[in-house]
């Protein structure tokens, strides 16, 4: 592997580290270490706050961890909860995936 791929390794197991910001959550029935961003996700939206009635989460996890990329729309259960993919990127081996779920109020 070249230095700069170790140098990426590296990086993202610092980025999912339990230790720091990663945290272990039901993926489609795996457990999975990955990072929510409340922040960033706000980011996104331009600063607005989620209608009442739908809640987003934007996750980070290692590719090679998720069920394999999904399309807008397309469902994953995330701690037992059924969201539906907004966005999903892929860059160095990290999925940036944005869902959403409606809530029954």
């Amino acid at each position: 592997m070249s230095a700069f791929k170790d140098m990426v390794a590296k990086d993202r197991d610092i980025f999912l580290n339990l230790e720091e910001l990663g945290e272990e959550h039901d993926v489609s029935g795996s457990t999975i270490t990955c990072v929510f961003d409340d922040k960033a996700l706000r980011e996104r939206q331009g600063g607005a706050e989620l209608a009442v009635a739908e809640s987003s989460i934007l996750l980070y996890a290692r590719c090679e961890d998720l069920p394999g990329r999904k399309g807008f729309g397309a469902e994953l259960m995330v701690d037992g909860r059924p969201y539906f993919v907004n966005t999903w990127d892929e860059d160095m081996g990290i999925a940036t995936v944005t869902l959403s779920a409606t809530i029954n109020v």
